[in-house]
């Protein structure tokens, strides 16, 4: 692509032509095959949601969150009711098809319509979630909202640099990793130095070709075994 310049002979960004502010996401559910997102009810999700985690005993899923974990299912009821219920973070619960049981939680934060950004953020899958089709399939519903429905340019993915299971995950659903801020926020006493992700939309289209053939069930066999890997399909190997 040739680079524009300006009347001065500098050099200047691609033209974004009629671009306008994108609406903010609702608080409306997304509906796939294995599982459902729902925004956040106290009543229908609390009890589940601190069942899923208890059986996480080392609680290794809060070390790279700023919160948790929780001694009683009544104080992760009043944290929960505290923070999953706001716009921003825009929290959605991950529950199971088949069991209606809710597994997880995961948000849409720092929404910027102007500019068309919006991150996703305060993960936390229970281990009957993790390493799952549930789990692949909550995340890209999330981007298909972001860039389908909403018509965002990016989508972002941030974590503690040390946090290798997240920085994996995000690798694995096509983000692409930009870099890492150092000493970018202090967390429960310590530092941490973030490392920054991102899908655009220019690579969304892509990407999601690649999800609705893994999330085929004729990926999958009579065992629940993946036929062939995302990574597989995202590289245009399968």
């Amino acid at each position: 692509m040739t680079q524009r310049v300006n009347a001065l002979g500098q050099p200047i960004g691609p033209e974004v032509p009629e671009w306008t502010p994108r609406p903010r996401p609702e608080k409306t559910a997304l509906i796939g095959r294995t599982c459902r997102l729902e925004p956040f009810d106290a009543a229908r999700h609390v009890g589940d949601l601190h069942a899923a985690y208890a059986a996480d005993a080392e609680a290794r899923n809060w070390t790279y969150l700023p919160y948790g974990p929780f001694a009683s299912e009544a104080a992760f009821r009043a944290f929960a009711e505290a923070r999953f219920t706001g716009e921003d973070p825009l929290f959605h619960v991950v529950v199971d098809q088949e069991s209606g049981r809710a597994l997880g939680v995961a948000s849409f934060l720092r929404i910027d319509p102007v500019n068309g950004v919006i991150e996703v953020g305060h993960i936390n899958f229970a281990p009957a979630l993790q390493r799952t089709l549930m789990a692949s399939e909550a995340m890209y519903l999330m981007m298909a909202r972001v860039f389908d429905e909403l018509g965002y340019r990016r989508y972002e993915w941030k974590c503690d640099a040390l946090n290798a299971p997240s920085r994996a995950a995000a690798e694995r659903l096509g983000f692409v990793y930009e870099g890492t801020f150092r000493q970018a926020t202090v967390y429960r006493n310590r530092n941490r130095d973030t490392a920054w992700y991102s899908i655009i939309d220019t690579e969304w289209p892509a990407l999601r070709r690649a999800f609705e053939r893994w999330l085929d069930p004729a990926n999958f066999d009579a065992e629940g075994r993946q036929r062939r890997s995302l990574a597989v399909l995202r590289a245009g190997a399968g």
